[in-house]
């Protein structure tokens, strides 16, 4: 092969490579918070409103008010959670959908929602929405919501 040949053929293996990166962008999974937490709103102390493999997400009560949402990975420990803010409905009730259709059809109501976020081992963001109205602290710590690209 000459020298030309291995240079146009490095060429196309790296243009492959960069637009089979782009195939695995990093996904959103946005939750509802207020249904997965139902009743326990009700209850004091630390609840489970989900898990998610190696995540287990617990959202701390105190008094009828959400006073934060931990996460916790079965082998690494605690995770880094980040407290988001948005006018948008996030997540539907009893629904799950896609991303593309969930920030496209996403309806800025007047209302605010809070959210918990984090992101798992395979770089995907997982978001736990609640009304501004369950969270005990408001918006106070809370930025604006921009998805993980």
């Amino acid at each position: 092969m000459t020298r030309s040949q291995l240079f146009l053929g490095s060429i196309l293996a790296i243009v492959a490579l960069a637009f089979a990166g782009t195939a695995l962008a990093k996904a959103h999974e946005h939750k509802n918070g207020e249904e997965l937490l139902g009743s326990q709103i009700k209850v004091n102390g630390p609840h489970v409103i989900d898990k998610h493999g190696k995540y287990t997400a617990t959202a701390q009560v105190s008094n009828g008010k959400i006073t934060g949402v931990a996460v916790k990975h079965a082998d690494k420990g605690d995770v880094a959670v980040k407290k988001v803010k948005t006018n948008k409905k996030m997540a539907q009730a009893d629904v799950i959908h896609p991303v593309a259709y969930t920030l496209a059809q996403a309806q800025d109501l007047g209302t605010t929602y809070i959210g918990y976020s984090y992101i798992d081992d395979y770089g995907n963001e997982v978001v736990y929405w609640f009304p501004y109205e369950m969270i005990l602290d408001g918006a106070t710590g809370a930025i604006d919501y921009v998805p993980v690209a």
